[in-house]
């Protein structure tokens, strides 16, 4: 990897400001447009071929470069999250002057695709200056918050031909993501009723709100009854109008579901939607459900974990910087307790009780430490494709929530800079070991091949649903 310090040097500033620009845009699922065109724009200046649409989405696209040798993809997320519209350097949570809307970057998305793209670039140069030999492709991925773009883009087959899959994702330490994710399932249900006067006539009103009221009810009695490792989330995102002496005629409920298994989330849905049958029946409304979107349990791959637990050991920390450290300092202030404890637990080992305001260690990676993280990513349904790794890199004050104010305000700092640019040489450094050691590739498609049980991949998206356009 040395022998690439002058191109991460030169490169680094540019880098640098297309998050920037990615992060004052904070564009929301399946309307990253201006995003998506920053990451094809450059790309396509340092010699890349570029492909968009794709999968029928508009701000999906796969940058390609190399006609030889194995297929190496990064996969790049630029979607921001709604609501979390931030000053940058704020240390309240403070609407954002910079961007427009009630979006911002709360998951480090803006570093995330960046920094892959800046690993498909250094690969590039790579092998240019070896002369060894393979095909790099940068996916450009939209929706991973709420929309599963990977999961309709793996629909559509776009990483049948792919040979191993690399990403990251920013965090407030640095180690290999070797947790498993839920399943999930999301869908709108809708309940039609009949609007009437509340006072003079209501009798002769149906109520849509009520339906909505009464399936929420019976959701969490449902919720004594299902796995223990299993989520429902909820919003009302209609709620009838804002007039009280209406029966509301049409009410809208957004309901998340998750659990183990892509068959486990399918039945608790199954229940979810008995439920709305029964709060349409229970009101006489008439309920739609509308299926938005679906993701995988993600797969572990031991073999591409091991390479890159080694390129992390390799790499230079994060810069001990005075100013770096100031600056988490102020954001670690803010942070409750609960907050740091639930990223200090799992890192005991490595922290011997002493709380940092800067993560500059590598989590010990633990192959046979079957854990669980309770959310989800649509890079589950690539890793059931093709085999996949992933990165926790330090970009942010330690103990910084996700999806939180100060992870926004955050995200144009040094720190997170220097940890995008650290996840770019990761990411590097184990595909330049892969393409020179091909046989791990081999291994790496013998594992996934065993972990699916000589099942094949099942989309958890039927067929004849469409991806949202613009579903911000």
């Amino acid at each position: 990897m040395e022998h690439l310090q002058p191109f991460f040097d030169q490169h680094t500033p540019r880098m640098a400001a297309l998050a920037d620009q990615i992060w004052s845009l904070a564009e929301l699922r399946y309307a990253e447009n201006s995003s998506a065109q920053l990451h094809m724009q450059a790309l396509a200046a340092q010699g890349f071929s570029i492909t968009s649409p794709l999968a029928g989405i508009a701000t999906a696209f796969c940058a390609h470069w190399g006609d030889e040798g194995p297929v190496i993809a990064f996969l790049g997320e630029y979607d921001a999250l709604s609501g979390l519209n931030q000053e940058s350097g704020a240390l309240v949570c403070k609407p954002s002057t910079e961007s427009p809307g009630s979006a911002g970057h709360g998951c480090g998305h803006h570093l995330l695709g960046t920094s892959a793209h800046f690993a498909a670039i250094a690969l590039q140069a790579h092998l240019q200056q070896s002369g060894q030999k393979a095909r790099i492709r940068f996916y450009g991925c939209p929706a991973e918050e709420g929309g599963s773009g990977k999961t309709f883009m793996a629909r559509a087959g776009v990483f049948d031909d792919v040979d191993v899959a690399l990403t990251w994702h920013p965090a407030s330490f640095t180690g290999i993501f070797s947790q498993t994710t839920l399943a999930n399932i999301q869908a709108k249900f809708i309940f039609h009723g009949k609007a009437a006067h509340a006072a003079q006539s209501p009798h002769l009103g149906r109520s849509a709100l009520d339906a909505v009221e009464l399936m929420n009810v019976g959701v969490n009695y449902l919720r004594e009854h299902m796995p223990s490792d299993a989520r429902v989330h909820y919003a009302v995102t209609d709620s009838g109008g804002l007039s009280p002496n209406v029966v509301q005629a049409r009410a809208e409920v957004l309901y998340l579901v998750r659990a183990a298994q892509n068959s486990e989330a399918a039945a608790l849905y199954e229940r979810v939607c008995k439920i709305a049958d029964g709060a349409a029946l229970m009101t006489e409304c008439r309920v739609e459900v509308v299926f938005e979107k679906a993701c995988s349990n993600l797969l572990q791959n031991t073999t591409l974990n091991q390479v890159m637990y080694r390129a992390m050991q390799a790499i230079q920390p994060l810069p001990a910087r005075t100013d770096m450290d100031m600056q988490a300092r102020l954001y670690q202030a803010t942070l409750t307790g609960n907050d740091i404890e639930a990223v200090s637990r799992p890192l005991a080992q490595v922290l011997r009780g002493q709380v940092p305001v800067v993560f500059r260690d590598i989590a010990p990676y633990e192959p046979n430490l079957h854990e669980t993280i309770f959310g989800s990513t649509d890079v589950a349904d690539v890793s059931w494709v093709t085999p996949t790794v992933q990165a926790w890199v330090a970009c942010y004050a330690f103990g910084t929530p996700l999806h939180s104010w100060q992870m926004v305000a955050q995200g144009k700092n040094s720190l997170a800079h220097a940890g995008m640019v650290m996840a770019a040489r990761i990411l590097t450094a184990t595909a330049i070991e892969l393409v020179e050691q091909p046989h791990l590739i081999a291994q790496a498609q013998a594992e996934l091949l065993q972990r699916r049980g000589g099942k094949p991949y099942v989309c958890p998206i039927p067929a004849d649903i469409q991806v949202p356009v613009h579903a911000a």
